[in-house]
């Protein structure tokens, strides 16, 4: 048995992912530890979505190395796919392995470390301490957005098994979870046809209707994928009203020169639709900034369309060039300065419509999923809606699915009131 310390960044389905190695090590008699100076073996799953995360990559896989000097130190993910050999050769990592051989992770590590001396606490406690549990339902784009590295490092289009994708939520569900997301590079593409064609509303449908989960979550849909069959499932309220629908730029023409897959009148239509249909929706996106050639006049027309759009919230980064892509080699490259300045500007805009957002719901009741005691006797968990809720409690409120009255702002949360039992108090 090892001690084994999992870290993901960037995305969801880097996390669905480390989710499901954490069930399968556990399984297989592993230790599971937050802390790498314990570890005897770290496996980091790594981003390349942009230099940043590169940058965060080699941080998190050195600072691992710092601390446990002794331990394997492995690298897998998007960056580990983009420069294996390179990551190997400068000491950053011991072994880095590509995408496709993941799910041969337990195997390899059993190979290559024996595990220390030393008494050993449940293995499967790590796993289950979480309160949400990302599962992964399909990996892969065939899109080729020209500034997107990410068909190049993850391959193109393929799903799981809808009857894995069913016994992956039930193993979740009885280890604890409370709430299910399921996630992948492009969900809207989710198609399995095992025994004839099956997409993501009939995958949702099977979940809800042949489950006990209390909360389901989906993860990035493109405006196309919002089908009448996937937003009536809406109707059961244990699908969160929580859309995170990219938009990437508000401007017409730098949406055609990101080659992404549809107008602004297409986008427009879709998130109309969603909030006709679906009570209390929070709906959030991505937008990029600073991308090749975009001008003040289109940064200007992308800047009224999000506040045309009201988003609940907004991840707004600037460009990155990736290696490999058309955007890479494209005229217009904007300087730091200018991306800097317009992230400067979203953001604030960002900051106002998610308040506008938040501030609907003062004085409602709303159930909260609690996730952790950020301090003291400070609870922090989040509604149906993706609004963060801060409560103080002496009691134990982990992963206790528990009704609040949203009281008052604090910073970009909400604080909640006692509704059952008093044992809530005011923050």
């Amino acid at each position: 048995m090892s001690r084994i310390s999992l870290q993901s960044l960037g995305c969801k389905l880097n996390q669905a992912e480390i989710d499901s190695l954490a069930h399968r090590l556990a399984g297989r008699g592993h230790l599971l530890t937050e802390s790498a100076d314990e570890a005897d073996i770290y496996i980091l799953n790594t981003c390349t979505v942009t230099h940043i995360a590169d940058r965060k990559s080699r941080q998190l896989l050195r600072g691992a190395r710092r601390r446990s000097p002794e331990a394997l130190i492995v690298a897998v993910g998007c960056y580990a796919q983009r420069d294996p050999r390179g990551l190997e050769r400068s000491g950053v990592a011991d072994l880095a392995l590509c995408n496709d051989q993941k799910d041969r992770l337990p195997e390899i590590v059993e190979c290559l470390r024996r595990p220390r001396d030393g008494d050993v606490t449940d293995p499967r406690s790590s796993w289950q301490r979480r309160t949400r549990s990302m599962v992964k339902i399909q990996e892969g784009c065939s899109q080729f957005c020209s500034f997107c590295v990410v068909p190049h490092v993850r391959g193109t289009e393929r799903s799981l098994s809808l009857d894995d994708i069913l016994q992956d939520v039930r193993d979740r569900l009885a280890a604890g979870h409370k709430e299910i997301v399921l996630t992948g590079t492009n969900i809207g593409q989710y198609t399995w046809n095992g025994h004839g064609s099956r997409g993501l509303a009939e995958l949702v449908q099977r979940i809800l209707g042949e489950t006990d989960v209390t909360r389901l979550r989906l993860s990035s849909l493109r405006p196309h994928d919002l089908t009448r069959e996937l937003i009536s499932l809406w109707s059961d309220e244990r699908l969160c009203p929580h859309l995170h629908i990219p938009l990437q730029s508000g401007s017409e023409s730098t949406l055609r020169r990101m080659k992404r897959p549809y107008s602004l009148a297409d986008y427009a239509r879709a998130v109309h639709s969603v909030r006709d249909s679906i009570p209390d929706l929070a709906l959030t996106t991505d937008v990029m900034v600073g991308f090749p050639g975009e001008s003040d006049r289109e940064f200007e027309e992308g800047y009224r369309f999000c506040e045309r759009m009201d988003f609940a919230g907004i991840h707004v980064f600037p460009y990155s060039a990736r290696p490999g892509t058309a955007a890479s080699v494209m005229p217009g490259q904007i300087e730091d300065g200018a991306k800097k300045e317009r992230v400067r500007k979203m953001l604030a805009l960002a900051q106002q419509s998610a308040q506008r957002f938040r501030r609907q719901f003062l004085g409602q009741t709303m159930n909260v999923l609690w996730e952790s005691k950020s301090s003291g006797t400070t609870w922090d968990g989040l509604t149906a809606n993706y609004i963060r809720v801060s409560a103080g409690s002496s009691g134990d409120l982990s992963n206790r699915l528990l009704p609040v009255k949203l009281m008052a702002e604090k910073g970009h949360a909400i604080l909640g009131e006692n509704i059952e039992g008093g044992y809530i108090q005011h923050g």
